[in-house]
């Protein structure tokens, strides 16, 4: 059998050699490490193609494409939301991603993205924390506590300087899996029996739940001025989680106006309901957080130029390591006329 060429391989980074990336790097050096590779992607945002994920919708979850291109690289990520999937042993969200060179159109990374979705959602947060967050936040309630909560817990952490997490989640034993998990990290973890305890002296609240449906975790009456709402549960047309008053009286930030229209919680406002785009205020020509008793809200979906971020500093961190397998992926003929003699010289 023959070999197949440099051409033909990609490299494809398994979820465990992801998992080996991230316990070489650090969890929160990861973290810190994404959040500069997004930011710098939001700073030249208009260089990016933007368009809405393309969504197929079912009555049981939604499965998705992300694309963008910067015009040198172009990447995508497939992933699916299916809440039904827990309660089947399964995860509610998975992904995989793509990175190809654009002059030839190549691919050159394929990687698990479930977990790297997760860190990316993570470390994007504390990014948009780090601009809109009161000075000197350092509580927050984590109110949903499945897949996500460690992650964004410990990206508050190494990019803010979080101290205190106040946990809650409607079922008891996630929120204990969250504080087991988070138990040696240097955090005071706090478990909480309602919302409303969980944010008792919190400056910021982040909401993280996966029901697909319309659904108030935050209701009016329980925020108060000053703090800054991190909403990332909402991500497709029919589930919010924050009541409408809040988004009344907040300052709304958002990644793609477009998009988030659909899938996030403004899209209970009308289609005239001001926003900034974050990536104004990373760039400086929109404020983020003016005063403290602002409250200011991050109605966060996900947009796929930060996980384009993910793939390109995936693409850098596994260059010359073990962390990563070669998979004949490209035919790569002698004559890129001859595809068919290629196949017919194969047969054994």
């Amino acid at each position: 059998m023959t070999q197949p060429s440099e051409k033909a391989l990609v490299p494809f980074v398994s979820v465990d050699n992801m998992m080996r990336l991230v316990h070489h790097i650090g969890l929160e050096q990861m973290l810190k490490d994404l959040a500069d590779y997004v930011e710098e992607d939001f700073r030249r945002w208009e260089l990016f193609d933007k368009t809405p994920r393309v969504a197929s919708h079912s009555d049981v979850g939604v499965i998705e494409l992300m694309p963008t291109s910067d015009g040198e690289a172009y990447g995508f990520k497939y992933v699916n939301g299916h809440p039904k999937n827990t309660a089947e042993g399964l995860q509610t969200v998975t992904a995989f991603g793509l990175l190809a060179d654009v002059y030839t159109g190549y691919p050159v990374l394929l990687t698990e993205m479930t977990i790297l979705t997760a860190l990316r959602t993570a470390a994007t947060s504390a990014m948009a924390a780090k601009y809109l967050a009161p000075k000197g936040a350092d509580t927050m309630a984590m109110i949903g506590n499945g897949a996500q909560s460690e992650f964004q817990t410990l990206a508050m952490k190494a990019i803010i300087g979080l101290k205190t997490v106040r946990l809650y989640d409607k079922d008891p034993a996630a929120t204990a899996k969250c504080a087991e998990n988070l138990k040696n990290s240097g955090l005071t973890v706090v478990s909480c029996a309602s919302p409303e305890e969980a944010i008792e002296g919190a400056h910021i609240l982040t909401t993280c739940t996966a029901d697909k449906q319309y659904a108030t975790i935050l209701s009016d009456n329980m925020v108060g001025s000053g703090v800054h709402i991190n909403a990332i549960g909402g991500d497709c047309p029919g589930k919010t989680e924050l009541a409408k008053g809040i988004l009344e009286r907040s300052d709304v930030f958002v990644e793609f106006p477009p998009q988030t229209r659909i899938e996030g919680e403004i899209q209970q406002m009308p289609e005239d309901f001001a926003v900034t785009e974050l990536w104004q205020v990373i760039s400086g020509t929109k404020p983020g957080r003016t005063d403290a008793r602002q409250t200011t809200l991050f109605d966060s979906v996900g947009f796929a130029i930060e996980d384009f971020s993910a793939l390109r500093y995936v693409r850098d961190k596994v260059a010359q390591t073990p962390f990563h397998e070669d998979l004949d992926m490209l035919a790569d003929p002698d004559d890129p006329r001859d595809l068919f003699g290629m196949v017919q010289r194969a047969k054994p």
